[in-house]
């Protein structure tokens, strides 16, 4: 009884059982920014809305399409010009717990970057809860490989019964170095294996991109530093390859601006956002790469829903 009551409930949307608060700074504006994630009606999607303004000026929908800039971070923005930053490792933590719907509200320009991971945003998911909703699930079920390419970065799309996710990373540090990590997406799994990873980078980039106007909130309560081939923060760690789990935690959160889960494999070769945004771009301009599916899937009935049916027990 209790499996096919997990069943039904994963072929269901979802969405938070009440409203959740979090509050931090901005990794590259340095601001406080405080952040309220709201329960919201079935087939809403992923919605940000700024506080500090008013009317359609204020909405932006969490999608691929209404990506504007990918330089260190994906930020989204509308035709009003108005913009919003740092979005992924909160979108992974939505797409991680199975969040289909929900309205994020905040009062500043990007996304508070706690401790630069998605573990907070899932514990503070997961402290309300989330509950089912009367609409089915869709998700995007991967028919043939993309790729998109950028010098040795690439970032690609196959096809696969479950959700997948798979990267290789390789630094000239030795803190990092040659990384690799693949995971079959599930609940359980992104809270432990990769919803902990923090964000990364150099002591010696810090100041250019300081004068760039980024990493402003950067320190490292919130981000692993690197200096040469030491990691600076104290405590080390939290995986060994954290650098290559948290590209992944990066990819699921860029790639739920899908609008829905994929079922299918991804494999990112030293790629970031950009190529992330571009692998979206290139699997939706070509019709017969992709289609949606709600249960129950005709073409393998129960595996579609196999990785989605787990993203939805939180």
């Amino acid at each position: 009884m209790a499996q096919n009551r997990i069943k039904t409930e994963g072929m269901l949307q979802r969405t938070l059982a009440k409203p959740v608060r979090c509050s931090g700074v901005g990794l590259h504006t340095g601001a406080t920014v405080t952040l309220t994630i709201s329960p919201a009606e079935p087939n809403t999607g992923i919605v940000f809305r700024r506080t500090d303004l008013s009317g359609p000026a204020a909405v932006i929908p969490a999608r691929w399409d209404h990506v504007v800039d990918t330089k260190l971070c994906t930020v989204i923005g509308n035709a009003h010009g108005t913009t919003i930053g740092t979005i992924e490792h909160l979108m992974s933590a939505l797409a991680g717990c199975g969040v289909d719907n929900a309205v994020v509200a905040l009062d500043n320009i990007e996304v508070p970057i706690m401790d630069g991971s998605a573990a907070p945003f899932v514990e503070a998911i997961e402290r309300v809860g989330t509950v089912s909703q009367n609409a089915p699930r869709r998700a995007i079920r991967i028919l043939k490989t993309v790729t998109v390419t950028e010098g040795n970065k690439s970032a690609t799309f196959t096809p696969d019964h479950t959700t997948g996710f798979s990267f290789e990373i390789d630094f000239a540090s030795k803190a990092i170095a040659q990384q690799s990590h693949e995971v079959e997406l599930d609940a359980e799994t992104f809270r432990d294996e990769i919803s902990a990873a923090r964000t990364f980078g150099f002591l010696h980039e810090v100041e250019g991109l300081r004068k760039m106007g980024l990493a402003r909130g950067g320190s490292l309560d919130n981000a692993v530093v690197i200096s040469g081939d030491e990691v600076m923060n104290e405590g080390g760690l939290r995986f060994d390859d954290e650098f290559v789990r948290h590209k992944i935690l990066d990819a699921v959160g860029d790639l739920y601006l899908a609008g829905a889960m994929f079922v299918g494999h991804f494999h990112g070769v030293r790629s970031g956002h950009a190529l992330n945004n571009q692998l979206l771009h290139a699997l939706f301009a070509d019709a017969s790469a992709w289609c949606y599916e709600t249960p129950p899937s005709t073409a393998l009935p129960g595996a579609v829903w196999h990785a989605t049916e787990r993203l939805a027990v939180a």
